[in-house]
């Protein structure tokens, strides 16, 4: 491995470490303001969500497909199915419109 690489390497390691270590040094000991943990709390779901949208309307050429599929993921998951009930009841949702469509 080139000495470039190994550099590169280093460098993408310390970038990546700074922005997780610095909130846990800074905060240490201190109370976010109740807002700012709501606010916070939701971040992982807003993130899923705007990575998960417009795969479901790209996934195929025809729409419906993704919009059926994420529908059917919906419906099962609000019933309160676990995650794999959810992704098997969606799989079978979308394989019975290919079958039929």
């Amino acid at each position: 491995m080139s000495k470039e690489i190994v550099i590169m390497i280093i460098g993408m390691a310390i970038v990546t470490y700074i922005p997780r270590m610095l909130p846990f040094v800074m905060f240490r000991g201190k109370e976010l303001p109740p807002f700012l943990q709501g606010v916070l709390k939701n971040v992982p779901y807003a993130t899923l969500g705007a990575l998960i949208f417009p795969a479901i309307l790209f996934i195929q050429e025809d729409i419906w497909y993704g919009l059926i599929g994420a529908a059917a993921a919906f419906i099962v998951a609000f019933m309160g199915a676990n995650v794999i009930v959810v992704v098997v009841g969606s799989i079978s949702v979308l394989t019975l419109y290919s079958y039929f469509f």
